[in-house]
């Protein structure tokens, strides 16, 4: 990766965006925020919101993403072995590859190295201040087989359940 200042943050250009970036400007290159600048859009940015800073809600207990499925939660919860914990982390689980469509063309480890670690920040941040009586685990998830770029997860789960969420 090569590291690169824009006017708003310090951000780690993944290797595989240099080339992308270069062509900008007459050749010159252009950082990460002048190309979201040319690129992107008000929609997606709106869409994103879900993802970089999503709803969580306390339910029976639990800590979850908002707009979860209550039968998916009863269903684990009635499985052999049901272990609260477990329940949550799989609840909470997101793949990162799943923030874009299925053979998005420009998936990468970098890119989702750089997501999940983000994600794995922002969520924890997110959760203490909501949650502050009500420690999480945030977890980033990398595989070990470098092209299962499926793998790369980000999920969450109470350090201690507390009865008293709701």
């Amino acid at each position: 990766m090569v590291s690169h200042t824009n006017l708003l943050a310090p951000v780690d250009i993944p290797s595989s965006m240099v080339t992308e970036l270069q062509k900008w400007n007459n050749g010159k290159g252009i950082d990460l925020g002048s190309w979201i600048n040319c690129s992107g859009s008000f929609s997606l940015a709106v869409g994103y919101t879900t993802i970089f800073w999503p709803e969580f809600v306390a339910f029976d207990g639990y800590i979850l993403r908002g707009g979860f499925c209550e039968n998916t939660l009863r269903s684990f919860e009635s499985a052999d072995g049901y272990d609260r914990k477990a329940v949550e982390r799989v609840m909470n689980h997101l793949h990162i590859a799943d923030i874009q469509h299925y053979g998005c063309e420009d998936i990468s480890k970098d890119k989702l190295q750089i997501l999940g670690s983000s994600l794995q920040e922002i969520y924890s941040v997110k959760l203490k201040a909501q949650f502050p009586h009500a420690p999480c685990v945030v977890e980033f998830y990398q595989p070990e087989v470098d092209d299962d770029l499926w793998g790369y997860q980000i999920s969450f789960w109470q350090e201690t359940h507390d009865p008293t969420l709701r």
